[in-house]
């Protein structure tokens, strides 16, 4: 048994901030830990799929050489999907994409258009389509099962705001995909 997957978080970040040999495989299990729930986060994030390794590597790239340079990091998972949350809005400011007006978009027409489309698919499909601030927090709610609070951290606004955009955004998916799951 690997004796890195007791540790809490806060103690493998302080074995990857010294010079203990140790240092990789902590970070290993850091990597092991949260790696799958960023990727999702990036994957959904960002619009063009051939970017979202890059982006979703250089976030590890950044908590490493955060450590390393000896910033204090009391939750590591906050952390990190502050990070990717940072590189991802920088990824779509600096690579504006065309959208469609999400007024305009009929989903069902977009559904119709695809062979064999399931109920997973249109939620997704649904969930791309609402405003970056209500996608994020439905995202890191529904994919990664975060609390308001864990929410409120990472996306840096009150608690009351992440609950009105779930609100929102639920209120907004229900909309979307009424029609299909009549």
């Amino acid at each position: 048994m690997n004796k890195f997957k007791i540790i809490e978080d806060n103690k493998l970040v302080e074995i990857i901030a010294g010079t203990k040999p140790d240092s990789d495989l902590a970070f290993i299990e850091l990597y092991e830990r949260y790696s799958r729930k960023l990727y999702i986060y990036c994957k959904k994030a960002i619009p063009d799929q051939n970017f979202v390794d890059d982006v979703y590597q250089d976030v590890f790239v950044r908590f490493y050489n955060s450590i390393k340079s000896g910033n204090q990091i009391s939750n590591v998972q906050s952390y990190l999907f502050k990070i990717a949350r940072n590189l991802c809005l920088n990824f779509k400011r600096d690579n504006k994409q065309v959208l469609v007006n999400i007024e305009e978009f009929d989903l069902n027409d977009y559904l119709k258009t695809k062979d064999d489309v399931g109920e997973i698919e249109a939620i997704n499909s649904a969930i791309e389509l609402l405003n970056d601030e209500y996608r994020e927090a439905i995202i890191l709610q529904l994919f990664h099962s975060l609390s308001y609070n864990e929410i409120a951290d990472i996306l840096e606004v009150p608690v009351t705001t992440v609950r009105n955009r779930l609100v929102r955004a639920k209120r907004r998916l229900k909309e979307l995909l009424q029609p299909i799951f009549e």
